[in-house]
């Protein structure tokens, strides 16, 4: 039996090559069990990951050992079956995260106990998440010298190709339809989401190939640009595994024809690899700052702030147009990520927690590391974050990344009309457009306000750095940032 997680593909499948060479009969397995996860699938995750799911039925169907689908518990589910089918050996990939790791050794106990063998290979991850450490035998906390040490360990073994055919079993087991699972989230994000995504393993591997078009070439400087077609949006495809890391890794290498060129984005592949191995050593990070400092942090409490905040209507163009393109795609651009962050933690004093959740609903890429990773990381309370007194002022990174103004007219078409001088500040046109809201707060009050409760934490204040104030002019951009 081959138990799948995720790792949702043919290709690059060290389990189900195993499986496959063995020689045995090959039993695909997914157990749906959402209860057992840490946390609970979110909408766009559950969209994603039922189309994915058809996805792989019809390349298994195809290869000729269609996939088994079954409700959890895990343990239950699987014993039962192993009972059903003679299996004697269950392979599947090691776990990226500490629960899914405490899920499998539950599961091993079980099938142990009945004799059944359980052949474990490598997390879906460049590297297993424990392997790296320092010198010192101890998990990074510090992304670069983590950088440098996934660089000077071994390089990435080849991908694995996909098995040419599977021996079926000679009865096929019992199997819920994929619509009878459940999976689907009540609301109805595939009536927008199947306009600009395609899960699956053929989905990622268009992608892949797309990376030789030039999008790595111009990755250094079109990755920071909202309204250019400059990232690989290749990581929901890897969140669900239907591209792995090496595929990556070696896709990228090949697509270009000096490696320095794939460098740019092959340090965010390590700073998804870094995510995973900082929540496999501290679990408590997906609720907890890993900064004890933030324990302390005054938070404020504005539901009326948030739901705007959530809408796209906070009266800033940019986090605006961000927020709507989340809603409506199930994806941010990372930049727009980052400000959009920003904002609610800094303009809007309210907990990082709060956007972490409303992300982990709504992006088709959420994943438990990165997410919860990116969030500390923009509230300043992780071991390796930007500083919490780095405060962005949305006018002027709008300005920056988005010049013309291309990247908020798409998202926030009531900005349509205005010139690009003024449209990440719409205020100031001589007739502002009446379908958008102004500001729901003053940024030069928000920053002071937002340095002013960095303050209040005095007595850890060693671990957020020195508080320095840069001036508080509304729109000047003194506090330039990113």
């Amino acid at each position: 039996m081959v138990l799948f997680q995720r790792d949702l593909r043919l290709a690059d499948n060290p389990a189900l090559a195993a499986a496959s060479a063995s020689g045995l009969p090959v039993v695909p397995a997914y157990i749906w069990s959402p209860e057992e996860e840490h946390p609970e699938p979110g909408g766009a995750s559950r969209w994603w990951l039922h189309h994915s799911l058809s996805s792989l039925c019809e390349g298994l169907r195809r290869a000729g050992s269609p996939l088994v689908l079954r409700r959890g518990p895990l343990a239950e589910a699987v014993t039962t079956l192993c009972r059903e089918t003679g299996t004697v050996t269950v392979h599947l990939s090691a776990p990226a995260d500490p629960f899914g790791a405490a899920n499998v050794r539950a599961l091993t106990s079980a099938l142990l106990s009945l004799g059944i063998e359980v052949r474990t290979h490598p997390a879906p991850l460049l590297h297993e998440p424990d392997t790296l450490l320092t010198r010192s035998g101890t998990p990074f906390r510090v992304f670069s010298p983590f950088w440098r040490a996934l660089l000077a360990s071994a390089p990435p073994s080849a991908p694995l190709p996909p098995p040419d055919a599977l021996r079926p079993p000679a009865a096929r087991p019992l199997s819920f339809a994929l619509e009878e699972l459940g999976i689907l989230p009540a609301h109805p994000w595939h009536v927008k989401l199947d306009r600009w995504w395609s899960p699956g393993e053929q989905g990622a591997r268009r992608l892949l190939s797309r990376l030789g078009s030039g999008v790595l070439t111009r990755y250094s400087t079109g990755r920071d640009l909202p309204a250019e077609d400059g990232t690989s949006r290749l990581s929901p495809h890897l969140r669900f595994g239907e591209a792995s890391p090496r595929q990556v890794w070696a896709a990228a290498l090949e697509a270009v024809a000096r490696t320095d060129e794939a460098v740019p984005f092959l340090r965010q592949l390590a700073w998804r690899e870094f995510a995973h191995h900082l929540l496999w050593h501290s679990p408590r990070m997906l609720e907890s700052p890993l900064n004890p400092a933030f324990e302390a942090f005054p938070w404020g409490e504005d539901q009326t702030a948030l739901e705007a905040w959530k809408a796209g209507r906070t009266g800033y163009p940019i986090v605006d147009a961000g927020l709507r393109q989340l809603w409506e795609t199930g994806w941010m651009h990372n930049r727009v990520r980052m400000l959009v962050g920003s904002f609610l933690v800094k303009d809007l004093l309210l907990p990082w927690q709060e956007g972490a959740r409303w992300f982990w609903d709504t992006l088709v890429d959420a994943c438990p590391a990165s997410n919860s990773l990116g969030w500390q990381w923009v509230a300043g309370c992780g071991p390796d974050a930007a500083p919490f007194f780095r405060i962005f002022n949305p006018v002027v990174q709008g300005e920056r990344f988005d010049p013309r103004g291309e990247y908020v007219r798409r998202w926030v078409p009531e900005l349509r009309g205005l010139p690009d001088s003024l449209v990440h500040h719409p205020w100031d046109a001589p007739h502002p457009p009446k379908a958008y809201p102004a500001p729901i707060i003053d940024h030069a009050f928000a920053r002071q306000r937002a340095l002013g409760a960095l303050r209040t934490c005095s007595s850890k204040r060693s671990q957020f750095g020195p508080v320095v104030s840069r001036g508080s002019s509304r729109y000047n951009g003194s506090e330039r940032a990113g």
